[in-house]
């Protein structure tokens, strides 16, 4: 079970890196990509509001995906670290 849930808390954290990656570059026109996009929105945005709330943007740069991620493995750490 532990080993499940280290499992999805990794693939979450590829989700905002590739969100935060694709968010460097302009959309392109291509119904492809912008679904792709849309899915890694719908599916990390909920978890980096929270940190967005709390942790003010630095000019144009937006740290809240560093924190979350750090915050993500911590969680699995303290999770594997327990079992």
């Amino acid at each position: 079970m532990i080993q499940l849930i280290s499992s999805i808390i990794s693939i979450y954290y590829w989700l905002i890196i590739i969100r935060v990656l694709l968010s460097w570059f302009p959309t392109p026109s291509n119904d492809f990509v912008i679904s792709i996009y849309e899915f890694l929105y719908q599916a990390t945005e909920p978890y980096l509001g929270l940190f967005r709330r709390f942790i003010p943007t630095m000019g144009a740069v937006d740290i809240s995906p560093i924190v979350a991620i750090l915050v993500l493995f911590m969680i699995r750490n303290a999770l594997v670290g327990a079992f």
